[in-house]
C-alpha cells in the first residue's frame, strides 16, 4: 500500500531510506544511525523526524515538530512574494515635433520609471503628412537612446507599426 503523496518535507514513516544523519532539536549532531532509532528516540522527546536535506548522502533528519516546521516555511514563502517585485511596462507617448520643454518632461518620467526597474515603451505617434518624415521619428527615439544609454538597454529596438513607431527600453 502507498502512502498518499504530500507535499513538504518527509517525516516518519515517509522517510525511505534505512539511515539516516540525524541532528537533534537543539541542533546537535547526532551521527548516523538506522532511521526506527532514529525515529524511536525522536518520538520520546515527542518530536517528529523531519527529512530536511534529503539529497545528501546520507538523508539529513532533524527532530523537529512537522506542523511547527511547515508553518514557517509557509510564512518565509509568505515574506519572500511579499518583497518582490513585478516588473510593469511603462508606456510614453510621443509626437515626432515634440517641443524641447515637453521632451524634458518625457525624459524625467523615462528615468523614473528605468530607475524603479520598469520597462518603458516609447511609443512615436504620426498623423497626416508626418508620415512623410519618419527620419524625424528616427532621430528623435535615436535621441532618446543617447539620453538613457547610462542607465537602460534597448529590448526593442525602433520599429514602424502602421502609424506609430515603438522602441521598449529596459534597465540595465
Amino acid at each position: 500500500m502507498q502512502m498518499p503523496v504530500k507535499s513538504g518535507p518527509r517525516y516518519d514513516d515517509m522517510i525511505q531510506s534505512d539511515k539516516v544523519r540525524v541532528i537533534d532539536h537543539e541542533g546537535e549532531n547526532l551521527g548516523v544511525m538506522y532511521t526506527r532509532e532514529a525515529m524511536e528516540q525522536a518520538n520520546e522527546l515527542g518530536l517528529n523526524l523531519v527529512e530536511v536535506s534529503p539529497n545528501a548522502d546520507p538523508p539529513v533528519a532533524k527532530f523537529l515538530d512537522v506542523g511547527k516546521y511547515r508553518y514557517e516555511a509557509q510564512k518565509k514563502a509568505n515574506a519572500a512574494r511579499k518583497t518582490q517585485k513585478t516588473q510593469e511596462i511603462k508606456e510614453i507617448k510621443m509626437r515626432p515635433n515634440i517641443d524641447t520643454h515637453d521632451y524634458d518632461v518625457k525624459m524625467r518620467s523615462v528615468k523614473k520609471f528605468i530607475e524603479e526597474g520598469d520597462k518603458v515603451k516609447m511609443t512615436l505617434r504620426f498623423r497626416g503628412r508626418e508620415m512623410a518624415h519618419q527620419e524625424l521619428g528616427m532621430d528623435l527615439l535615436k535621441r532618446v537612446q543617447d539620453d538613457v544609454a547610462e542607465i537602460a538597454k534597448i529590448e526593442a529596438y525602433p520599429r514602424l507599426e502602421g502609424r506609430q513607431m515603438l522602441m521598449v527600453l529596459a534597465p540595465k
